[in-house]
């Protein structure tokens, strides 16, 4: 007699097999993620309707579904190891699989081998990082291995990047400078008058100096090559220096932090800064009522606020609140080459240290079609399912890009979260094998063995070389049963 539970841990066997997230496979159903969880262990009966549901999700067909129940079945512990591409590099056979029921011992020592190999796995990704930032060099006893700007951007994930001291002095400004929504850069210069604070535009000289502040005369030179929305956002930054100074905010927080590197006090405090001018400009109530009314729309708010689209795109990733958070999202900037400048995570995604990143992101094809949104879901090696959008932005000086600055700012959150932005309206997730692209973190920790795209080989794999066979990525790795035969001459 088949049973409910035989027939829910077949269901979850082939969910894992297919690297289905719980929750997606649920709402393909209509039922929630824990009643799935309860049928897959058994304790809720599997209704025909649903079972037919299931089989045409996994593209599984009834009668070759119910014969299964009958065989053995890799235990749980192993099933949940199926898709890591290192276990399927192996060549494993299902015939193989079959027999680790009846040898409890070898599956968990296999299991523990595994996940022992993972723990190791990740020290050598923070090593190779380390080796790869210092040229090759072992990293000496005193220094992190990463940098000054790496440090930051672990001081603001330690903070989720909120820091609600500044949202109230923000506050208090707009408030006594009887500011509205729409700020302009005149209104700022008075509020630094207001603050004894001397303010002057002079021609850009022979260099690239655009801002410069004298705290002892607060004297503030101002170039007039500044464009309006770049030109109050400087202004802005500056009342967050003079707050700052007031309040010894900055202090305090990086000596709670600890940085190992004598610049990063200063990064945070002109990372704090930037974060005061973006509160100060895009105030967090007004700003969130508009957010929620154009569902994370980053061009119309842009023109609403009359801001920079990268000033809003970093806004967003400030929206954590516990009263009224905002959508987790990570943020980064790249140019054309692939160097990125800027990134936070709040929803998990890695972005790589020192190492050039995944050729598959958004970020970066946003270049091949620059005057539209890229859109795009994408999917991690660990099954994790993001969507992200990017918009390139460009500065041109002189009338030449060339001379000027050119970015691709990238935006992305949880696949289940993408039904929230507007970018993703005309695109619901509704097959995650055929919609997301597989992406990795870099191709020198990517374990992925089928990339067309990769620029080196993987750290993960050795690095074998068949003369006689090709894939369509000389770096990709040759599994085991995909090299060519080798005759022995007669």
């Amino acid at each position: 007699m088949r049973t409910d539970a035989n027939i829910g841990r077949r269901l979850r066997e082939l969910r894992l097999q297919r690297g289905a997230q719980q929750a997606d496979v649920a709402r393909h159903l209509g039922v929630s993620a824990a009643y799935l969880n309860l049928m897959e262990k058994g304790k809720r009966a599997v209704q025909l309707p649903l079972l037919w549901k299931a089989l045409s999700y996994f593209d599984v067909q009834m009668e070759e579904f119910m014969a299964s129940l009958g065989e053995r079945r890799a235990p749980d512990a192993l099933a949940k190891l199926l898709d890591e591409p290192l276990l399927r590099s192996l060549g494993i056979s299902d015939e193989d699989l079959a027999e680790f029921p009846g040898e409890p011992k070898r599956t968990a020592t296999l299991v523990a081998l595994f996940n022992l190999y993972k723990n190791t796995r990740t020290q050598l990704d923070h090593v190779m990082t380390q080796l790869d930032a210092q040229g090759g060099n072992l990293p000496s006893p005193s220094r992190s291995g990463y940098s000054p700007s790496d440090e930051v951007t672990d001081f603001l994930q330690s903070h989720k990047n909120w820091f609600p001291e500044l949202e109230e002095a923000a506050s208090r400004i707009r408030s006594d400078g009887k500011l509205g929504r729409r700020i302009l850069s005149d209104e700022l210069v008075q509020v630094l008058r207001s603050h004894k604070v001397r303010v002057e535009f002079t021609p850009p000289g022979k260099g690239s100096v655009v801002r410069r502040y004298d705290t002892k005369k607060r004297a503030l030179t101002m170039s007039t090559a500044l464009m309006e929305q770049p030109l109050k956002f400087q202004l802005a930054a500056t009342v967050g220096l003079r707050v700052l100074d007031e309040s010894g905010l900055d202090t305090r927080l990086a000596a709670e932090f600890a940085p190992k590197h004598a610049e990063t006090e200063r990064l945070i405090k002109i990372h704090l800064a930037n974060y005061f001018a973006g509160a100060l400009l895009l105030p967090y109530g007004e700003f969130m009522d508009e957010v929620e009314r154009s569902r994370y729309d980053i061009e119309l708010l842009s023109n609403q606020f009359e801001m920079s689209y990268e000033a809003v795109a970093h806004r967003v990733c400030n929206l954590a609140d516990g009263k009224r958070p905002g959508i987790p999202m990570h943020f980064v900037r790249c140019d054309v080459a692939g160097n990125i400048s800027k990134r936070y995570s709040a929803t998990g995604l890695r972005f790589p240290e020192g190492t050039g990143s995944c050729a598959k992101w958004a970020v970066h094809n946003a270049f091949l079609t620059p005057s539209v949104i890229t859109k795009q879901y994408s999917v991690m090696p660990d099954g994790a399912n993001y969507f992200c959008f990017a918009k390139v932005s460009h500065q041109p000086h002189q009338g030449s890009l060339v001379r000027g600055t050119t970015y691709s700012i990238g935006l992305g959150t949880h696949a289940d979260a993408a039904k929230h932005l507007a970018y993703a309206q005309d695109m619901p997730f509704t097959d995650p094998s055929r919609m997301a692209v597989p992406i990795g973190i870099s191709c020198r920790f990517c374990e992925r063995t089928d990339c067309n795209q990769r620029a080196a080989p993987s750290l993960k794999f050795a690095f074998n070389v068949d003369e006689y066979t090709k894939k369509d990525n000389f770096f990709s790795p040759l599994l085991e049963g995909e090299r060519a035969p080798i005759v022995k001459a007669e």
